[in-house]
């Protein structure tokens, strides 16, 4: 009776028997029943569909894949992290299938020169072991900084260099290359923060610190105040301790820019990021190439002794021209320092990398960059805008007191000259 009422299962689940093995004659099927019976059940032997959470876990790439052990095969890197539009275009690039049988994906291997060593250093192991106990937060280990080991492994900690997080982790831009999250309400400010700071750098006992932060557009003063308190505080507890400011362009709030550049620190950094041709494409629409040129400008006019400083990617697609015109425009607003380094793709959401520069241009911009009368310039495949500030600073501060010092020399003989010859 069921049967009857039912014939649809009735027809299916003669179709389930007749695919199986079975040592009962086949049984006979009613003319209603399909002319030809269905597909066998999928064996378990056949790959199961791939899914995004296990293909990563199978294939993603293993710590050894972005350091350089001593062994000749390069780094591989996951191809929505640094995937290029045409791979064709890249620089000594090769891709690999890795994974198993069946869910096998395709990585791009990157050049020899983007790896670097493990940080293997005593001074990094202390450094490291010591910002557990005090509470800081750098962007040198939260972006897994390459450089790590260079910046912390100097041959004591009074030749380290360190980037401090201020004013929270939340940005109210939204920049193309940058992964930092972003809102437009983020937290509030820390009021203990400069003090804090101002503490845990002075019982660290760093050479050279650089305090960055993300943009605070919600803020009637984008953070200033904030940034300045915190030098302040710093200065007065660590006086030895050159201090670096990374900041934003405070929505073109000149005044702000006064704020931060007359509260003691040595050296004002603000980074164009790109050429002007690309600003609109890379950077957030709020931020603007003649804006930031205003802000080191003001600045250096803020504090005329002060160290100014900016950052460019390479790789984004920029042209010989661009960047050419960039430098100019830079040095017509009295900038010192400028780095060059090559942009990585955090997240398949941002910009594609357009092009792995090789390390002999980069080499080539530092020379240009010199001849236009910079007063330094660290370029390089992993140099990052922070990437040994200190270092930057004490070689010109040192060239600088040694060109004093042969003018005083000289006056000095020519004195002793004058006087001989009465």
């Amino acid at each position: 009776m069921s049967s009857l009422r039912h014939p649809a299962r009735r027809l299916l689940t003669s179709a389930v028997l007749d695919s199986r093995p079975s040592i009962l004659p086949q049984k006979r099927r009613l003319a209603t029943a399909v002319s030809e019976p269905p597909p066998p059940l999928t064996p378990s032997s056949q790959p199961r569909p791939a899914s995004s959470f296990t293909d990563r876990l199978n294939t993603g790439p293993s710590f050894s894949d972005f350091v350089s052990p001593n062994h000749t095969s390069e780094p591989l890197h996951e191809e929505d992290a640094f995937e290029l539009r045409t791979v064709d275009d890249a620089h000594s690039l090769r891709t690999v299938q890795v994974g198993p049988s069946g869910r096998k994906r395709t990585h791009t291997r990157l050049p020899e020169w983007l790896k670097t060593p493990i940080p293997t250093n005593d001074n990094y192991k202390r450094i490291k072991n010591d910002l557990r106990g005090l509470g800081l937060h750098t962007v040198c280990e939260e972006a897994r900084c390459p450089n790590i080991s260079d910046c912390w492994g100097g041959s004591n900690k009074s030749a380290a260099t360190a980037t401090i997080m201020l004013m929270g982790d939340t940005c109210t831009r939204g920049c193309r290359f940058c992964s930092v999250k972003t809102s437009n309400t983020p937290p509030p400010l820390d009021p203990h923060e400069p003090e804090n700071t101002a503490e845990a750098l002075k019982r660290w006992g760093l050479g050279y610190v650089v305090l960055t932060s993300v943009d605070r557009d919600d803020l009637v003063d984008g953070g200033s105040r904030h940034f300045a308190e915190t030098i302040m505080k710093i200065k007065q507890k660590a006086p030895t301790i050159l201090v670096e400011a990374l900041t934003g362009d405070f929505a073109g709030d000149l005044e702000q820019v006064g704020v931060v550049a007359r509260s003691g620190l040595d050296v004002y950094a603000h980074n164009v990021e790109t050429t002007e041709e690309l600003t609109p494409t890379v950077r957030d629409r709020r931020a603007k190439f003649r804006q930031s040129l205003d802000v080191l400008r003001a600045a250096k006019a803020a504090k005329p002794e002060l160290i100014t400083k900016t950052s460019i990617m390479l790789g984004l697609g920029e042209t010989e021209e661009g960047l050419w015109d960039a430098l100019r425009e830079l040095r017509k607003a009295d900038v010192d320092v400028v780095t060059f380094g090559q942009y990585m793709r955090p997240t398949k959401r941002h910009m594609k990398v357009e092009e792995y520069v090789r390390p002999e241009t980069f080499e080539m911009w530092r020379q240009r960059a010199l001849g236009l009368g910079f007063l330094y310039c660290a370029s390089g495949p992993l140099v990052r805008s922070s990437y040994k500030a200190g270092e930057a600073f004490i070689e010109n501060v040192l060239k600088k007191r040694a060109r004093m010092n042969t003018l005083v020399g000289a006056e000095e003989m020519g004195g002793m000259e004058a006087t001989k010859a009465l």
